[in-house]
């Protein structure tokens, strides 16, 4: 499985009903039930917010981020997706993945 970073931005500042939070936190159970969703929150700056989801495909993301109520309903305008590549010490850091090499100085 991969892991892809949605943003979502654009908030519609103060217009957050009970009922669109009730909407899309039944959605963040939906998914961390289904084993989709590694972490999620709100951004600090009070504009965005992030969701890393773990799927087969960008299809699949896509699919689940527009699914989101906060999406759906046009509280978040917008949202971007990005495949994440894991960095961790069982794969030494990425520091081996040839795009790492191919951006390192000669």
């Amino acid at each position: 499985m991969r892991k892809f970073v949605a943003v979502l931005k654009n908030k519609r500042k103060g217009e957050l009903s009970e009922k669109l939070l009730s909407q899309h936190i039944e959605h963040l159970q939906k998914l961390n039930k289904n084993s989709k969703l590694f972490i999620c929150g709100p951004i600090k700056d009070d504009d965005k917010a992030m969701q890393i989801l773990i799927c087969n495909t960008i299809d699949e993301a896509i699919d689940l981020v527009e699914s989101d109520p906060f999406v759906k309903e046009g509280y978040y305008g917008d949202y971007e997706i990005y495949e994440l590549i894991e960095a961790n010490e069982d794969n030494n850091w990425l520091a081996d993945l040839p795009q790492t090499l191919k951006n390192l100085k000669e």
